[in-house]
């Protein structure tokens, strides 16, 4: 028996990128002037089982006196039978070319386990039937790097997770071609200031993976006082989405997005929901958290 190499897309696809730039990007760690807390949670093609499921939790924070940046993320993607868990730590620099731009480079190195439940396997071929009651799983080290150009109104960055393809030899009986897939990340946004009160933010996110084509996303959302947004994206060939949030005092952060599929798959799956929750820490938020409460 052969088993087939894993050539599909490997890593996990989030529509509020633009709420978590850390997940994307290493050299964003601490990039701004405080910590934060973002927790992804998608559940995509509600409806149809077996369907993918992400959870991420992302950690980052800056040292401001050494102009760097430290951070870690924790993540589970459950597609099928297979689930990817992993856990890499961050460090990113920050060059200030003036008052308001800066350069930043990261890297972050970590651990992957890759695991198949053989309970959820159909043989093409009989006679190793085994594999059928085994969970086997496999860890890998895992790198990956980036830059970002940043300052107050915007940010564009390129990235390189799984930089180093380990190879995922998880049955002895494999062909030995089942590897880690470089992906090259592109990610920037631009804030718009309409007037006061509002600010227009596009967004844009490119994948690639050899062999599969680039992927394209793009996105605009409405911010109201830095506070409220409303907007939505669209994944070529894939969705439409509706995104809604809410910032609570300059320290909490909701967000929600829906994800209409524009495939075949729309007839089997009511949709994707995803949820992000985020929580700042600095100075300035725990000032204003408490001046607020106290009122």
């Amino acid at each position: 028996m052969v088993l087939a190499s894993l050539k599909a897309q490997q890593l996990p696809q989030y529509t509020q990128y633009m709420l978590n730039e850390f997940a994307i990007n290493p050299a964003s760690a601490g990039k701004n002037q405080y910590a934060e807390i973002v927790s992804n949670n998608r559940y995509q093609w509600v409806g149809i089982v077996d369907a993918p499921r992400t959870y991420n939790l992302a950690v980052n924070g800056p040292m401001k006196k050494r102009n760097m940046g430290l951070g870690f993320n924790l993540f589970t993607d459950i597609v099928g039978p297979t689930r990817r868990v992993g856990f890499n730590l961050s460090y990113a620099y920050h060059i200030k070319l003036d008052n308001e731009n800066k350069i930043s480079m990261g890297l972050t190195a970590g651990i992957l386990q890759w695991g198949i439940d053989g309970h959820k396997l159909t043989l093409h071929d009989s006679g190793d039937d085994n594999l059928l009651v085994q969970y086997q799983t496999v860890v890998v080290p895992d790198f990956g790097a980036g830059i970002l150009a940043h300052g107050k109104k915007y940010y564009l960055g390129v990235s390189v997770p799984q930089l180093y393809q380990s190879k995922l030899n998880l049955y002895s009986g494999g062909d030995g071609k089942s590897k880690l897939v470089t992906q090259l990340n592109i990610n920037g946004a631009y804030k718009f200031d309409l007037s006061d009160d509002f600010i227009l933010e596009p967004s844009v996110l490119l994948k690639w993976e050899k062999p599969a084509p680039m992927k394209y996303e793009g996105g605009l959302r409405l911010i109201y006082k830095n506070q409220v947004w409303l907007g939505g994206t669209y994944r070529y060939n894939d969705a439409w989405t509706a995104l809604i949030g809410y910032m609570i005092k300059d320290y909490i952060m909701i967000g929600y997005s829906y994800d209409f599929s524009t495939t075949n798959i729309r007839k089997y799956s009511s949709g994707t929901h995803e949820i992000v929750l985020g929580l700042r820490f600095s100075r300035k938020q725990n000032k204003n958290w408490e001046t607020e409460t106290a009122k």
